[in-house]
């Protein structure tokens, strides 16, 4: 069996690989355009990937591909169609990172309502060596506790930030982007209640008709001017221009994002314009990325070979 890894860098060079030898003869590529992917996809039995496109013109020529391996949740790169024309099968994988994205939901919760920038320079500055008093009251902060968090998306990752927004003495309440889900207690308010009545809301949704441009500036205008807005769903779910305007004009207060519309981060993005980390804080996709979902992930994955292969020898 010949596996190959179009991508392999988008899991990252510190986790471990190895179990994939004991399956087959593995081929890994850091990274792969359309035209190269095609070249290495030729001889594959096996298709190893993240973000790399798999059609017809990057797999039209590999005769022996039976199986394609997307090491997300998300498929948007598969063209479905053409692997069932095609009788290939495919897998992604699903829940592997809703501890580690819940995790960097309240990092960066934390980090903007607890001014922790403003506080970490402070004391770097030198300003807090030899002051008059202990403490220092420039910034305010407020308890998590009676707040409400709004949660935009209750999928594994939304159910888990809602339960531990409740652990923290959070009234948590969610909106369902499909309409559809209606779940046994967590309290569902519609989209214009859990806007206004927010004093953080996180999304964690996926990207579809129902949810792109789902926070432009008519949605950050209902929210409360000390809000604070997560976002790590998509990045599409965001419209840009329109969170950059509204950090500006302090329609809101803050805004941690962990996923962008273009990534890595186009040099057009409206929010580069913002420096002030008190208010707009980026991290570069990580948060599903922690050493333990990334291996996780590749686990399975693993597994999901090994078990495709067994039953075709049935």
């Amino acid at each position: 069996m010949k596996i190959v890894f179009l991508d392999a860098k988008t899991i990252g060079d510190d986790i471990d690989l190895s179990g994939f030898e004991k399956l087959g003869e593995v081929t890994k590529y850091s990274f792969s355009t359309p035209k190269q992917a095609a070249e290495r996809t030729q001889e594959a039995d096996v298709l190893v990937v993240n973000k790399t496109p798999i059609n017809a013109g990057t797999i039209g020529e590999a005769e022996h591909l039976k199986l394609v391996c997307v090491t997300a949740t998300g498929v948007n790169n598969l063209d479905r169609e053409y692997l069932a024309e095609r009788g290939i099968a495919w897998r992604n994988v699903a829940g592997y990172s809703t501890e580690t994205v819940a995790q960097h939901t309240f990092a960066m919760l934390f980090y903007l309502l607890e001014k922790l920038n403003y506080y970490d320079n402070y004391v770097k500055s030198e300003k807090y060596v030899d002051d008059t008093v202990f403490t220092h009251f420039e910034r305010h902060f407020h308890e998590l506790d009676k707040m409400t968090w709004g949660i935009v998306g209750l999928g594994a990752i939304g159910r888990r930030v809602y339960e531990i927004a409740e652990k923290f003495g959070c009234h948590a309440v969610y909106y369902s982007t499909s309409g559809r889900n209606q779940q046994d207690g967590y309290e569902r308010v519609d989209f214009d209640t859990l806007l206004a009545e927010s004093d953080i809301i996180s999304v964690h949704a996926p990207l579809d008709e129902n949810t792109e441009g789902l926070m432009n500036a008519a949605a950050f205008a209902k929210m409360k001017k000390s809000a604070i807005f997560l976002n790590l769903g998509r990045g599409p779910i965001v419209v840009e221009q329109d969170l950059a305007e509204a950090l500006e004009r302090h329609v809101i207060a803050a805004a941690g994002l962990d996923v962008l519309s273009a990534e890595p981060m186009r040099a057009d993005n409206p929010l580069r314009r913002i420096k002030d980390s008190e208010r707009l804080i980026i991290t570069p996709h990580i948060a599903w990325a922690s050493v333990e979902a990334r291996t996780r992930l590749m686990k399975t994955i693993e597994g999901q070979i090994a078990e495709f292969f067994e039953n075709q020898a049935c």
